[in-house]
Formats: structure tokens, C-alpha cells, sequence
């Protein structure tokens, strides 16, 4: 698969005569791809039904010609302010009650029928103008569904599909809704849907199993408003549909989403996630300021590759310093370079560099791009120029199946967020810990969405935090002949969320059982035997599996039985390493002891050693500067 690089494109933001000189150098600096349109609807349509297409096409036809290929947006992430007008109703509502109005973007309700239809409109007048463009190569739906918190909204055509939502999957038997979710608790029982409310602003908690159905209903309602702007493109277009996710964004089901394009892109913007996204310690942020954390890329491109089903893009990379986060650093020089480098090893297609020229207004004016807003070069362009030179001498990455396989639900992660049982518990972070471990071992993960059962050719299979794994799952898990981990809250509720019995985990085989669990204090960690703590969260296990890991108050954190493991805490860095590292041993894998901040990608034929730290580091592989990478054929 021939690798490329991009970048974001605002025609509308420049002088029309600027144009052909943008798309000249754009070419000359190596890149193939340019984003454009997908925030341009008050350009397109300045009045309703005034159609102004031709700008457009004169820009797509001044990249073409310059040889680049054009990925067009859909606009319906900034509706304009005639729309609003027209559909007053049509903004989401926040968990308190409050609009979120017109002045920025994302300013819609996936709920809403009318602007439903109004997305279809456009997307239609997209696709029947472009649809056969020879430029148009590729397509973007929308923009970053779920950025600013924007799935789930509270208003009333939300509370009104909500219900008929329920109505459908319960077959009109209130009775059954009241057993499902126990609404016999507190006398919380319903004559009818129409009482249904949305689960915001009661007095205390809400049901955990109304929360969590309205969890899986607003993720629906994004893959039936993106579903509809891909089926109108498609019925007008053979080039491949994406959309661009986020990082650390799960409101909504990805793999789902997933399912109807043919291309997942992420915006990865590494500076702005260590202080926003990653829940670094003050420590690791000062480490790694101008870096960014040497794990949080990988994991979103190793889950966006699962999304795409092979095939994925990073559609915005950061190119220095942006304007969102708490502090905005610039990426230490050669970063740039290693991130593109890195999406790569981790296999992707394309790179696009967001943006193309820094914007001298509006929101974004202090976000950097490829040039400065003088149009002279910015640091990012050269390091674009020097992946674009390596891209033509160096051979094509192969990708390769991982031995490890980890297994990522968003469903999961709604209902840690539904029912944490302590302050700062998230399944994201839990992942991210395993990940972290599983990386500083040096080892390649692939990531697995939750209705895989073939687990062929994997050595090890990790399922932490699945708070819901159906009875067909736990089974090919058991069945499978990989090593398997388990736990903590595996199968701790079913699919209406209440408790099952016999009591969790209930695995085939494996006799575990939690029978009370707790959540600890930050400041309180339990020390494990020969090293690392207990951290957040632990369970009272009982049962005949053999205990591998205990406290150093005998307390027993892990038990096995054969080549499964259930774990029934969470885990320090250390505790993590401990435990994983020798499962991983017993899957017969090469495990390192890597330096800090040295990270590694093995594809089929190489291994690629990243350098996240700001000093020179000696590894096997060799001498790496700070931001270095460095690639050389696998070693077996």
C-alpha cells in the first residue's frame, strides 16, 4: 500500500488568486491529498436554497490540476445561521438544561429531524455535483462526531426518539421496561413510554440502567445521521467515505460507525492530548511537554486500524503549537516527523498535516499550520519535506497481524462512565494503563472490537474492564489457545445492567468468583508481593483457581487455571509489568526491557524504534537522537 502524505485545505479563507500558487507548492512539498469543504456550508449556500457552487469548483479543479486529490467534506458540522433560524429547536441541550447554541460548530442535535433532513439535502447536493469528479478521490462525512461533547444531548427531540426507541425494543410492554431495569427501586416504575424522561437533572443518581440505555441510544442516533449522508454519497460515488474520530472521544459506538465506510481517519494532536486527554502525571507532562506520551497515538492507531478494518489515515496531524489546550508548547523539532513516521509503522495509508496556512482569524488564529499566515515556511513544512523525500528512498511498509490482541468496547466504557464506583475510574484508562505495559515490553498490539470470536494466530488476548461480555464470547475466549486475561469487572452486569448470578466473572473453566469489590483512595495503594500496588479498584476473589498474585497482606489480586487469567484489581505501572510480563513469556513472546520513552512497531519485514524522550538514548538498535526513528529489517 503506497504511503502518502496531505493536509487541510480553507480555500474560502483565502484570495481566490492565491489559489493556483497553494496547490503548486503543495505539490512540490510532496503532498497528495488536500481535505477541503467541510466547514464551508455559509460559503455554499448563504441563503436558503441560494446555491453558490462555483468557488468550489474552481478549486477543486486548481488542486486536481496540480496533480493533488481532493477529500471532500460534507458541511454539516457548522450549519449556518439562516438554519437556525429555520430550526430553532434543532441545537443540542446540555445535563443541565442549558441550549447549546449557534456561535462555533457542532451545533446540532443528531435527534433532530429536521436538520436530519437538512444534512441529507446537502450531502445530496454534494454528491450529485462531485460525485464523479475525476479530483474528488475521497470523502469526509461531517466532522469529528463527538468533539465538545456532543452525542449525547438532553432536548426534547432527543427525550421524543428516546422513547419511541424503548417502546420499539420492549415491544410496547412497559411492564417488561420496569423488570429490565428495576424500576421497582424507589417506586421508579412507568404506566407508559411517553413518561419515560431523559436520565438528567433527578435528584440524585439516575438508574445506572436508564443511563445506559440512553448511553447506546445516542450512539445510535450518530450511526443513523452518518449511515444516511454515506448511503446518499455512495449511490453517487465510487471513491472510499471516511469520517475523522477524535482521540479519546467514546460517546458513540466507532466500529459501528465504521462499518459503513470504507476508511477511518483520526486528528491526532499529541501536545494538546498529554494536557487535555491523557491523565499524565505533572512528571510525565513536564517529560513529555513537546513530545507528547509515547502511547496515546499508538493506541488510537491501532484502534482506528480496527475501525477501518485495515485500512486508516491520520486526517489532521498537529504541526506545532494549537490554541486549545491548557498550555500550548511547540513540538520539540524532528516530532513531527516521528509521528507521521510512527502512523506508518502502525499502518497507515496517509498523513495529512492540519493546516495548510495558520488562520489570521477567528477561533483558530493561534493554531500553526504548514505556513505562517504571511505565507512563509513554518518549522512543520520542513519536516513534511524531509517524511516526503524518505517516503521515495525507503520501501513500503508491510503490515503484519500482532501477537498480542486487545480487545476495545465502547460499550464498556459507557458503563465504567454510568456506574465508575470511584472518583477518576474510566475504562479508557484502564486500557491505556494495559496498553502502556504491553508496550513497554515492546510489544505490537492489535486492537479487536467485542464481537470477535476467531482469535486465530494471537499468543495473547487481553479483555480487561468488558463490564458486559456475552455467554458466546466468554466461551471463544476460553476455547481459544492463546493466553487470556481477564478482569477486573469482567461480566459484572448483563445487558440491562443489573447483577448477574451466578456472581461474576463466570467463566467456563475458570473458577473465580468476585464476591465483594471496593474502590481505594489515590493516596492509599495496597502493595503487592515482590513489587508494584494495587491501585483505584480492587475485588475479593474466591474460588479454586491457583492465586498467582497477591498483597503483602496475602490478599489475592490474580488467579488462574490452564492458560486463563482473571485479574482482579487494577494495577500500578509495575504491578501491570509484573503480570503481564509473564503471561506474555508464557506465550512464548520476546519481551524487552526497553529505556524510558523508547517505544517499538514490528511490521512483517522491520521494526521501527521510536525516540519520545528530549535526549540522545543507546538502544540494540542503536543510537537514537531525541524525536529519532529509527527502522531496521525484523529480527526473529
Amino acid at each position: 500500500m503506497l504511503r502518502t502524505l496531505g493536509t487541510c485545505y480553507y480555500p474560502e479563507h483565502w484570495p481566490e488568486e492565491i489559489w493556483p500558487e497553494d496547490a503548486r507548492r503543495m505539490a512540490e512539498a510532496g503532498l497528495t491529498w488536500v481535505r477541503i469543504g467541510e466547514f464551508a456550508w455559509s460559503r455554499l449556500e448563504p441563503n436558503p436554497g441560494e446555491l453558490q457552487f462555483g468557488w468550489l469548483d474552481r478549486a477543486i479543479e486548481v488542486l486536481g490540476s496540480a496533480g493533488l486529490k481532493v477529500v471532500l467534506g460534507t458541511p454539516t458540522a457548522t450549519p449556518p445561521r439562516w438554519m437556525a433560524d429555520r430550526h430553532p429547536d434543532m441545537f443540542a441541550v446540555d445535563d443541565q438544561g442549558r441550549v447549546r447554541g449557534f456561535g462555533s460548530r457542532r451545533h446540532y442535535c443528531f435527534s433532530h429531524t429536521g436538520y436530519f433532513a437538512e444534512s441529507q439535502r446537502i450531502t445530496r447536493l454534494f454528491a450529485e455535483r462531485y460525485g464523479k469528479n475525476p479530483h474528488v478521490a475521497a470523502w469526509q462525512t461531517d466532522n469529528e462526531y463527538g468533539c465538545h461533547d456532543t452525542v449525547v444531548s438532553y432536548s426534547t427531540a432527543a427525550k421524543s426518539a428516546f422513547q419511541d426507541r424503548l417502546r420499539e425494543q420492549f415491544n410496547g410492554d412497559i411492564n417488561a421496561l420496569n423488570d429490565a431495569w428495576g424500576n421497582i427501586f424507589w417506586s421508579m416504575e412507568y404506566r407508559a413510554f411517553d413518561e419515560i424522561a431523559l436520565p438528567t437533572l433527578t435528584v440524585t443518581e439516575p438508574n445506572p440502567a436508564h443511563v445506559q440505555a440512553f448511553r447506546r441510544f445516542s450512539s445510535d442516533q450518530v450511526i443513523k445521521f452518518n449511515r444516511a449522508q454515506v448511503d446518499i454519497i455512495k449511490a453517487h460515488s465510487d471513491a472510499p467515505v471516511s469520517h475523522n474520530y477524535m482521540g479519546r472521544i467514546t460517546d458513540f459506538d466507532h466500529f459501528k460507525v465504521g462499518d459503513d465506510l470504507e476508511i477511518a481517519t483520526w486528528d491526532s494532536y499529541p501536545l494538546g492530548f498529554l494536557e487535555d486527554r491523557v491523565g499524565a502525571t505533572p512528571e510525565q507532562q513536564r517529560a513529555y511537554a513537546r513530545q507528547g506520551d509515547p502511547d496515546f497515538q499508538a493506541l488510537h492507531h491501532d484502534l482506528y486500524r480496527a475501525v477501518g478494518n485495515g485500512r486508516w489515515w491520520v486526517m489532521e496531524q498537529q504541526p506545532g503549537p494549537v490554541n486549545w489546550a491548557p498550555y500550548n508548547p511547540a513540538p520539540l523539532p524532528g516530532m513531527v516527523r516521528l509521528w507521521s513516521w510512527e502512523a506508518f509503522a502502525h499502518g497507515a495509508e496517509a498523513v495529512c498535516y492540519f493546516r495548510w496556512r495558520q488562520a489570521p482569524f477567528a477561533q483558530e488564529q493561534l493554531h500553526a499550520g504548514m505556513l505562517r499566515p504571511d505565507s512563509k515556511d513554518a518549522p512543520a513544512l520542513g519536516e513534511a519535506l524531509q517524511v516526503a523525500a524518505e517516503l521515495k528512498d525507503a520501501p513500503e511498509v508491510q503490515p503484519a497481524q500482532a501477537p498480542v490482541a486487545l480487545i476495545f468496547d465502547y460499550d464498556a466504557d459507557w458503563a465504567w462512565s454510568t456506574q465508575p464506583q470511584g472518583h477518576g475510574l474510566s475504562y479508557f484508562g484502564l486500557i491505556l494503563d494495559v496498553y502502556r505495559s504491553l508496550r513497554r515490553a515492546g510489544l505490537s498490539v492489535d486492537i479487536l472490537r467485542p464481537e470477535t470470536r476467531d482469535f486465530t494466530g494471537y499468543k495473547m488476548v487481553l479483555a480487561p474492564g468488558l463490564m458486559h461480555m456475552p455467554a458466546d464470547l466468554k466461551q471463544a475466549l476460553v476455547e481459544t489457545d492463546a493466553q487470556v486475561l481477564f478482569g477486573p469487572r469482567t461480566a459484572a452486569r448483563d445487558e440491562s445492567f443489573n447483577i448477574p448470578t451466578p456472581l461474576p466473572p463466570a467463566l467456563p473453566g475458570l473458577d473465580v468468583t468476585v464476591s465483594r469489590l471496593e474502590s481505594i483512595r489515590p493516596d492509599m495503594p495496597r502493595a503487592l508481593q515482590d513489587g508494584g500496588n494495587v491501585i483505584l479498584y480492587v475485588e475479593e476473589l474466591e474460588g479454586s483457581a491457583t492465586p498467582i498474585l497477591h498483597t503483602e497482606t496475602g490478599d489475592v489480586v490474580a488467579m488462574r487455571t490452564g492458560q486463563k487469567t482473571y485479574c482482579g484489581a487494577w494495577l500500578d505501572g509495575v504491578g501491570f509489568d509484573r503480570l503481564l510480563r509473564r503471561i506474555a513469556s508464557d506465550a512464548g513472546l520476546r519481551l524487552r526491557d526497553l529505556p524510558e520513552g523508547i517505544r517499538i512497531r514490528q511490521t512483517a519485514t522491520e521494526e521501527f524504534w521510536f525516540n519520545y524522550t528530549t535526549e540522545t538514548v543507546k538502544t540494540e538498535a542503536g543510537i537514537l537522537p531525541p524525536a529519532g526513528v529509527l527502522r531496521r529489517p525484523l529480527i526473529a
